[in-house]
């Protein structure tokens, strides 16, 4: 039966969607769907132009999205650029069509096969075929690209692409899955064959330059995307343009009234608060204030008293990734289950929250994650504060004398002293919290305070101790590329614990090749379950919303936000904005008039509790 929204398109009507004939091979049994239904979310109301002005606190270390140092902050930036060939609505979570225009499901519980507009373009004017989606197969198993992870899914999870004509493809899992997590494995961006070319070194004969990691650091690709990155100063700034408003996607309705910036400019910044002091000048059109301390302390000045500048907070139901403080087992004493089990009841993220976050963020019940039904181990419970509980793990662990200084030493003389790496300056209150309180324990964490995307690089060779970070998520739990052995000790990966067992390698595997879907979510709750008996994830905090201060002349939909909005002004995609914003000129002018005259408007401070939980 077909899901409500979804229309059956028949085979025999395919040259409806201008499709080349079909190859004898397709199979002639398929039900191919599409969905119109869906309820739109941007706002007729918007308009096209002007330039987005924001920024970044660092510049990224290179415009690959695979390879070395490619997983860093700005990867969203490049990533959301492309259409994969299905989305995902915000609100009812239905699949909509993005760079496909139907889909359909094979017999074997592996294949989905999709229809490519034939109108889909790169942002260079060639065409999207079937050939980008060959080359992102052999691009992505190729050790050229010096990406573990990749290598692993595409040969090991991805079984083939099947071009079947120009515009008709299938991908396949090398499993079998349930179908709604078989759009997830199958939904892949393609690769621009014609930008790559033939390679002038291929040693090992695969198609892809020997060179590739060094080639194109800082080569940006095209994109199927409305905006591609036109202008770079090396370490200074970066700007995107879009395509046109003849852009192919804008015969969907899903993106009708989106991506209404003709520009976007971001300009790098490595302090927020200086950030904060450009936004207040006009240099910069909006400003995340997601810290408690940007939005009840520093954003109640002049221009938003005088109503120049207005402020939002939205709530959303977005799923929460992994997160907190990541122990590095590989490094000495973090081995000792004892130290790690006492460094959960030494940190104190209550307190940090109630004091410095002003408990407008919530304490996350579990370091994997939040928010994916029925995968959450809803029994795990991140522990509170108790520095005697922790003193007895450190005497278990030998840890039994204390210094002149409070922090305990064990009988080698080693100090129970750590590392916590962080990336930003504003930071520092948060993380001196858990410092002092760890002391009444006899702990001592050091800061370590590593700015913007070197920080990420840092913990990705695995030099840390501690790292204070979280991590993104999808709809389903990733472990593979945290848990799993494969990846423990190796640079460039996630696995920022490097704690194994043999179990969970074995639950890892079982969870990823499981195709009954209750089974999976057992799975998924007794490996959190594993996770959490081995202490490596302290549980840190989430923000369930969304706030930001935003000159006037910006403007947003009159529901300015979906269930999964992660910013209200970031550029684009599905994952951030939904870019449903737009600028309006004419209130731009009358705003900058209105402050050489002195003419004030009222303040404005909206608050939509829509998605609050």
């Amino acid at each position: 039966m077909m899901k409500k929204g979804l229309t059956t398109l028949a085979v025999s009507i395919a040259a409806l969607f201008s499709f080349q004939a079909l190859s004898a091979d397709l199979p002639n049994n398929l039900e191919w769907e599409t969905n119109d239904s869906a309820p739109t979310f941007a706002s007729p109301k918007a308009t096209f132009g002007g330039t987005f002005r924001t920024y970044t606190l660092s510049f990224p270390q290179t415009f690959r999205t695979v390879g070395p140092d490619s997983n860093g902050s700005f990867r969203s930036w490049i990533l959301q650029a492309n259409l994969p060939p299905l989305i995902k609505h915000p609100n009812t979570n239905e699949w909509l069509p993005g760079l496909a225009q139907s889909w359909a499901f094979g017999d074997d519980n592996k294949t989905v096969y999709f229809k490519l507009n034939p109108k889909a373009t790169w942002s260079d004017g060639k065409p999207v075929t079937a050939d980008d989606y060959q080359f992102m197969l052999k691009l992505m198993r190729s050790k050229d690209i010096v990406a573990p992870w990749y290598n692993d899914f595409f040969t090991n999870e991805i079984a083939d692409v099947i071009s079947f004509n120009k515009y008709t493809i299938a991908v396949v899992s090398a499993k079998a899955r349930n179908r709604d997590e078989l759009i997830e494995y199958t939904n892949l961006m393609p690769r621009p064959a014609h930008f790559y070319g033939k390679p002038k070194v291929d040693k090992n004969n695969d198609g892809i330059d020997d060179k590739f990691v060094r080639k194109y650091n800082f080569k940006p690709e095209p994109v199927t995307g409305p905006y591609y990155i036109d202008k770079i100063k090396k370490g200074k700034n970066i700007a995107f343009k879009h395509v046109g408003e003849d852009w192919w996607g804008y015969e969907n309705k899903y993106n009708q009234h989106r991506f209404n910036v003709e520009k976007i400019n971001i300009k790098v910044i490595r302090d927020a608060d200086i950030a904060l002091k450009h936004f207040e000048k006009g240099n910069l059109d909006s400003f995340d204030l997601v810290r408690p301390d940007l939005w009840h302390e520093k954003s109640d000045g002049k221009n938003y008293q005088n109503g120049y500048i207005q402020k939002a907070w939205v709530y959303n139901q977005a799923a929460v990734g992994a997160g907190g403080l990541w122990l590095n087992t590989a490094k000495p004493m973090l081995d000792d289950i004892n130290v790690r089990k006492g460094i959960m009841y030494a940190t104190d993220f209550d307190m940090m929250i109630a004091k410095v976050l002003r408990n407008d963020y919530s304490r996350k019940p579990n370091g994997m994650g939040f928010g994916h039904p029925g995968y959450d181990n809803t029994d795990i419970k991140a522990p509170k504060f108790d520095a005697k509980k922790a003193i007895e793990y450190f005497e278990k662990a030998g840890f039994s004398k204390v210094g002149s200084d409070g922090i305990r030493t064990n009988d080698k003389g080693e100090r129970l002293s750590f590392a916590v790496t962080y990336s930003q300056q504003s930071f520092t209150p948060r993380v001196a919290v858990l410092k002092e309180q760890a002391k009444l324990a006899g702990l001592d964490f050091e800061l370590n305070l590593i700015d913007g995307s070197s920080m990420f690089k840092y913990v990705l060779e695995k030099k840390h101790d501690i790292s204070f970070h979280n991590m993104g998520t999808g709809d389903i739990p990733a472990y593979w590329e945290y848990f799993h052995s494969d990846n423990a000790n190796k640079p460039q990966t996630n696995h920022f614990t490097n704690f194994t067992s043999p179990e969970l390698d074995g639950l890892i595997d079982s969870f990823k090749s499981e195709f009954d879907i209750e089974k999976k979510r057992a799975l998924s709750r007794e490996i959190q379950q594993v996770i959490a008996d081995a202490n490596v994830i302290v549980p840190g905090y989430m923000v369930p919303y969304a706030r930001a201060g935003f000159w006037r002349w910006m403007k947003l939909p009159e529901q300015m936000a979906t269930k999964q909005t992660g910013y209200l002004f970031h550029g684009w995609g599905f994952a951030q904005t939904f870019s449903t914003f737009w600028i309006d000129e004419e209130i731009k002018k009358e705003t900058k008039a209105a402050m050489k005259s002195g003419k004030t408007f009222e303040p404005v401070t909206i608050i939509d509790d829509t998605y609050k939980l």
